[in-house]
């Protein structure tokens, strides 16, 4: 049996992520309906949609690297000692202890996220303002 700790500080993020994504799609007629709003509710949707892909792939890669570190605990006391140490092992260890990038995903995702949601925003405010201007051209 696998003792695998998981990681609260990726899967906190995770959740709520998604508890506002979910609440956002139950409001959705209301929410992204034409309108002065429409392209900020798209991008932020596209945003917590992002986030909590990054988020979720951090989450997944910590579980596979813990189990693949695992399988190295031959004895399964917790502790590696003896023959249980090996190159391989260590090499998972290292991917378990050492990954800044998986623990720091909380705060590079928002950055990220936020990134492709300011794109989304301002190619959706650029649409709508072309074709408010090819209407206001046909109405003249």
């Amino acid at each position: 049996m696998f003792k695998i700790n998981l990681p609260y500080h990726l899967i906190i993020p995770a959740m709520i992520s998604a508890l506002v994504l979910t609440v956002l799609i139950y409001k959705r007629k209301t929410l992204f309906k034409v309108g002065n709003w429409k392209w900020y509710w798209i991008s932020f949707t596209v945003f917590l949609l992002s986030y909590l892909f990054l988020i979720g792939g951090a989450t997944f890669s910590s579980i596979t690297s813990e189990i693949a570190l695992q399988k190295y605990d031959l004895n399964d006391d917790g502790f590696f000692n003896g023959n249980e140490i090996t190159s391989d092992q260590k090499l998972a260890l290292t991917k378990v202890t050492a990954d800044t990038g998986r623990n720091f995903i909380i705060i590079t995702g928002l950055v990220f996220s936020a990134i492709i949601g300011l794109i989304v925003f301002a190619m959706g405010k650029i649409i709508e303002y072309y074709k408010f201007k090819k209407k206001l051209d046909y109405s003249n």
